[in-house]
């Protein structure tokens, strides 16, 4: 994590987990497994997140703090006259900054980020030579075309 710029430290906090886009059958059986990698008890004073996002079959992993600023009161004024504007043009507006508290969110990286690719998922206790396969990714040429345009996770 020292080679990112503006990283922060990590806390000994169990973080929360985010799962994107683990649809499937196979994608939220993988999804169940990654979860159950961190505690379900997270502890949310240390405003820790582990997120692991599912795109193209591919995993990508990132670990963030959360961190809640004050917004100047020049900013929130700024916002507050934009969406008086809009309104007298007669347009429904949505706040941008959310409830409009004066608060705004943003995240630090802490590291490490990676990307995972499923190889296979192997049903019931570990054995390659004579297990059962839920899923073995395709390699080489031959449907190199359907491995690019269906997604299994």
């Amino acid at each position: 994590s020292a080679d990112l710029a503006g990283h922060g430290r990590s806390t000994t906090h169990q973080p929360e987990v985010i799962l994107n886009n683990f649809n499937t059958r196979i994608g939220r059986r993988v999804g169940r497994f990654l979860g159950s990698l961190f505690s379900h008890a997270p502890q949310f004073e240390g405003r820790q997140v582990v997120t692991f996002h599912n795109q193209r079959d591919f995993i990508f992993v990132r670990h963030h703090r959360y961190i809640f600023d004050e917004v100047e009161e020049t900013e929130a004024k700024r916002r507050e006259a934009v969406k008086k504007r809009e309104m007298a043009k007669g347009k429904e507006v949505a706040d941008p900054a959310g409830s409009g508290s004066g608060v705004k969110t943003r995240l630090q990286e802490l590291g490490p980020r990676f990307t995972l690719k499923l190889r296979w998922l192997q049903q019931g206790s570990f054995d390659t030579l004579h297990g059962e396969y839920e899923f073995l990714a395709k390699r080489g040429g031959i449907g190199l075309q359907d491995q690019r345009t269906k997604f299994m996770l």
